[in-house]
């Protein structure tokens, strides 16, 4: 049975604070952009963006990216992979990129998601935001600004479900089938 770990007011604080918290690093957002990595990280990447605009009263670029063909194991997951939009409206020359996705485990797609960035041209700085990190890198990668560390089992699943996918928010453990 999934035990549900955050509920949709959770998530609203956790990125009414991430967005605060990447405000204070930057002192502002001059030069920032964000890109969402698909799927839910596009959503995150949108509702930060909306957070920090009633901040800041102004609106920063965001962009989407769909890693599909530049994970190292695509060819494991499935022998036709479904590619999904990427659009990166902006110059990421020179520009502060803070990379958003929902969960962080063995750092395999965020390496994807840089390597896919870089293709665009050259940032002055790549960081990344997550909503759950849950430990079990494979890869020396780390979030920037993590909204919440879960411990879980590595047989585990960790979904986590947003409105504009999903129908609601919430973040779920559902244990290894069998358990």
């Amino acid at each position: 049975m999934p035990e549900i770990i955050l509920d949709a007011e959770d998530i609203h604080r956790i990125v009414t604070r991430m967005a605060h918290e990447i405000l204070e690093v930057h002192k502002g957002v001059e030069n920032l952009a964000l890109v969402g990595i698909q799927t839910r990280g596009v959503y995150l990447a949108k509702r930060i963006q909306a957070k920090i605009n009633a901040i800041e009263a102004v609106k920063i670029q965001t962009g989407q990216l769909d890693i599909t063909l530049y994970r190292d194991d695509w060819t494991r997951i499935s022998p036709h992979p479904i590619v999904q939009a990427t659009e990166i409206p902006f110059s990421v020359d020179g520009k502060q990129i803070i990379l958003v996705d929902d969960v962080l485990f063995t750092g395999r797609t965020v390496r994807a998601a840089m390597d896919a960035v870089i293709d665009f041209g050259r940032p002055d700085r790549i960081e990344l935001a997550v909503l759950i990190d849950r430990g079990y890198r494979e890869l020396p990668i780390q979030a920037n600004y993590v909204g919440k560390h879960v411990e879980s089992r590595r047989s585990e699943t960790i979904n986590v479900l947003l409105k504009e996918h999903d129908g609601g928010d919430r973040v779920v453990i559902i244990p290894a089938q069998g358990a």
